[in-house]
């Protein structure tokens, strides 16, 4: 920690350089966890550093992806809890970077904020670091900006970029795909980190009671399900990648099925994915019946429980399932690939 830099006038401005020290230090703790091999221990740079392991590799392939939370944020804000928040950043950008079959090496996070609020600061770092363990990727480098004027001084923004690699021959690649191969589910924890401006919309959050057990969420709180952080699946999908061949993957974000999953699919071919069969948590419910929403407009803004779909051949679907399952994931078949003009229908 610096203790000779200090600027009297730029304090007088709104901005306190010794808070960002204070929060350097309460995060390094956190930041630690994240070590991976190839990682630097220390932040606090003007650079994050990297050493890749490229054994056994022909023609690495670098895959990046960056991302924020959105105005998820508004609900962290109103509960005074900050600790999960950064999960959601790490997870939007490392479930993107894994549908192409990479496994993401490195993280570093952006924060801007009215008011550089230490202990703040740390708490969503800790989600930040919580999240780079999940993905199995280091936090090695980010920024803290104070916005007097610009932001309220107990908001803040947050944003994410990441880096993986993976061999050219091993990109997920949609040309084997064919028809009759299998769809495969993922289960989402909740919401994740999309649409949440008609979730506020729908609930007036500002004015709900977001902290009282509620019976049509089965006796968690609006609070809760709401903030419930973005599942990452890095680690099971590159252990199914290991042993099935898998032809298309998609991260269910915003714009729900109708918008993501064709974007693994090739001309030619659809998916057709059976109602019947998706697993629809309470809190997707709750927003079609509040807000009115029909279930066409719910499955083009929501992942309505589908953190990622898979496309395996039909042979290796019961294999694909098994070995998920292993990984901890509840995985399951929606529907199959078809010849098909439509991208995408909902039987």
């Amino acid at each position: 920690m610096n203790d000779q830099s200090r600027s009297e006038a730029y304090a007088a401005a709104g901005v306190d350089i010794t808070a960002g020290y204070r929060a350097v230090e309460l995060m390094k703790k956190h930041i630690r966890r994240t070590a991976v091999p190839g990682s630097e221990p220390d932040v606090g740079g003007f650079g994050g550093l990297f050493a890749p392991d490229l054994s056994g590799m022909r023609e690495p392939v670098l895959v990046s992806g960056t991302d924020g939370v959105g105005t998820k944020l508004k609900i962290a804000f109103l509960l005074d809890r900050h600790d999960t928040v950064g999960i959601d950043c790490v997870a939007m950008c490392v479930n993107d970077i894994i549908c192409c079959g990479a496994r993401p090496l490195f993280f570093l996070d952006y924060i801007a904020c009215g008011k550089n609020i230490p202990e703040r600061i740390e708490q969503i770092v800790k989600g930040v670091c919580e999240g780079c363990v999940q993905a199995g990727c280091a936090l090695i480098g980010g920024e803290t900006a104070e916005h007097p004027g610009m932001m309220p001084e107990d908001e803040y923004d947050l944003a994410g970029f990441s880096v993986g690699i993976v061999d050219k021959a091993r990109i997920v690649d949609s040309r084997a795909m064919k028809p009759g191969d299998a769809v495969l589910a993922l289960p989402s924890s909740g919401v994740h980190s999309n649409g949440f401006s008609l979730v506020r919309k729908v609930f007036d959050v500002e004015h709900a009671d977001l902290t009282s057990p509620a019976e049509a969420l089965g006796g968690r709180s609006l609070g809760d399900a709401l903030l419930e952080p973005t599942r990452i699946y890095v680690k099971p999908v590159l252990a199914l990648l290991e042993q099935v061949r898998v032809s298309g993957i998609s991260h269910i974000t915003g714009g729900g099925f109708y918008e993501n999953i064709p974007r693994s699919i090739p001309d030619g071919l659809g998916a057709e994915i059976v109602r019947s069969q998706i697993r629809v948590p309470p809190i997707f419910g709750l927003i079609a019946e509040k807000g009115g929403i029909s279930e066409r407009d719910m499955f083009n803004t929501y992942n309505m429980g589908v953190g990622m779909s898979l496309v395996v051949p039909a042979e290796e679907a019961e294999k694909a399932l098994e070995i998920l399952q292993a990984h901890g994931e509840e995985a399951y078949e929606i529907g199959r690939i078809t010849e098909s003009e439509e991208k995408i229908r909902i039987i």
